[in-house]
């Protein structure tokens, strides 16, 4: 997190703004079909990449509940638009009910969500419509988006896992979750609570999350440096490390081809 948490107020201001620009952004992609299924086309592949690099994690007894939560939660294919207008309704009793720092921790992940469909979206338009492999893909990582950009994407996604997993510490956080669930139901906020409990349930398994984070942090900045440095083949071995926790579409595929081709 920040040296200098925000306060109530500050957080929930920004919560505001990170909200009403990720609206902004998914509803201009729904607005234009052919945009909007070329972005479905990026976020499959996108998510088949991130399953080929963190084979470990996935399969980890321990960090494999947390990496599919990051994956598929955090970030996936899926449609999140029904969550986030949930969210934009609660916003003010959000500000009122929760601690400064569980706001701090919703607004650094919508900021990640903002951040990464402004990337996509740019993304998308460099591509274009038709299928994608590593060779197009790292072209337009690196005309979409700059060096800075993509290393703040990677730090917000410490920043968030550090955050839950100072939320899961707090006393009674499980209980009132469960407690929850009824009023939400009924409230029309079913997505938000399911998403707030699967987040819970993958933290509160994973215990202390230093070597799952680290993990993530590691290869993806390793992997933003080869896709920088035009190497090529900078998707090679990107998942061939180890986090056992014991004691992280159409086209081709990353690791289909070490010569990568379009189908």
């Amino acid at each position: 997190m920040r040296e200098h948490p925000l306060n109530r107020d500050e957080a929930a201001s920004q919560l505001r703004f990170y909200l009403s620009e990720v609206s902004r952004l998914r509803n201009e992609a729904q607005a234009d079909a052919s945009h909007r299924a070329a972005r479905l086309v990026l976020r499959h592949w996108q998510s088949e990449r991130l399953l080929l690099s963190y084979p470990d994690l996935l399969a980890s007894p321990r960090f494999g509940q947390a990496a599919r939560f990051f994956l598929e939660d955090l970030y996936g294919p899926k449609n999140f638009s029904k969550r986030d207008a949930e969210v934009a309704r609660i916003v003010p009793a959000l500000s009122r009910m929760l601690p400064g720092a569980a706001l701090e921790v919703i607004a650094r992940a919508l900021e990640l969500d903002l951040l990464s469909e402004t990337l996509d979206a740019r993304m998308t338009r460099a591509l274009g419509d038709g299928a994608i492999d590593a060779t197009l893909y790292a072209a337009a990582y690196r005309t979409s988006s700059s060096r800075a950009e993509r290393e703040r994407q990677i730090q917000l996604i410490g920043e968030v896992g550090r955050g839950l997993h100072g939320l899961v510490r707090l006393p009674l956080i499980g209980t009132t979750l469960a407690l929850m669930r009824g009023p939400a139901q009924a409230a029309g906020l079913a997505e938000l609570q399911d998403f707030l409990q699967r987040g819970y349930a993958a933290f509160k398994k994973m215990g202390e999350p230093t070597e799952f984070l680290q993990t993530i942090e590691k290869r993806e900045t390793l992997l933003l440096g080869r896709l920088f440095a035009e190497a090529s083949e900078p998707f090679a071995g990107s998942g061939t490390g180890s986090a056992t926790g014991s004691g992280t579409g159409s086209g081709t595929s990353p690791a289909q081809s070490a010569h990568p081709r379009a189908d």
